[in-house]
């Protein structure tokens, strides 16, 4: 399975030359770190479903000998794994770049990708190829979008739900938020694995 991991970055070997330069345009934007950390830990997990939707490379995978589940699981896993691979580049690229940044920062990115992975994996096993790398662009649009004002809109006008939520200790907020995004890219990982196993190629 860790081949199977390994296998994107080295399928994207030319296009992680612009990893990096992608980092700095954002920094040099002024773009908030948390931006920075999401945007940087989607790149490699999404450009690889992008490589894999352009090839249609689910029929070589299946003829390889691994289980369907050890497929799947090489992408939630190794999605974890760029994500914090890309976290350190990119802490090292604020730093050198002299751009302050947090350990909230970085937990609000991971969180943000995490969650975003959850909602978004299932799609390239729902949607037809060649749709889906558009759906998500869009979604992912939207989402930075819109999301600002969904939260703040929560704010002014859910004040039963924001007490409730401020009412919590910094602890319990914390550590109630981790437990549920982990719910979620758990249960996002074994729903789009029973849609994998039931898929026909």
């Amino acid at each position: 399975m860790f081949n199977l991991i390994r296998r994107d970055v080295i399928l994207q070997k030319k296009l992680l030359l612009t990893f990096v330069p992608f980092i700095a345009f954002f920094i040099f934007m002024d773009s908030h770190p948390a931006l920075i950390f999401l945007v940087s830990s989607i790149f490699i997990p999404f450009n690889a479903y992008a490589y894999d939707e352009k090839a249609e490379v689910n029929i070589l995978l299946n003829s390889l000998p691994y289980t369907r589940k050890e497929i799947i699981a090489s992408r939630y896993l190794g999605a974890v794994i760029y994500m914090l691979l890309a976290i350190g580049v990119t802490s090292l690229a604020l730093s050198i770049f002299n751009k302050p940044f947090s350990l909230m920062d970085i937990a609000i990115g991971a969180g943000l990708f995490l969650t975003f992975a959850a909602c978004t994996f299932p799609l390239f096993y729902i949607l037809k190829p060649g749709h889906i790398t558009t759906v998500v662009i869009i979604s992912f649009l939207l989402l930075a979008a819109v999301g600002p004002t969904v939260v703040q809109f929560a704010t002014e006008h859910l004040s039963a739900v924001t007490n409730f939520i401020l009412s919590l200790s910094t602890p319990t907020l914390y550590t109630s938020v981790t437990i549920a995004i982990m719910a979620a890219y758990a249960i996002s990982w074994c729903f789009t694995t029973v849609l994998y196993e039931r898929k026909v190629f």
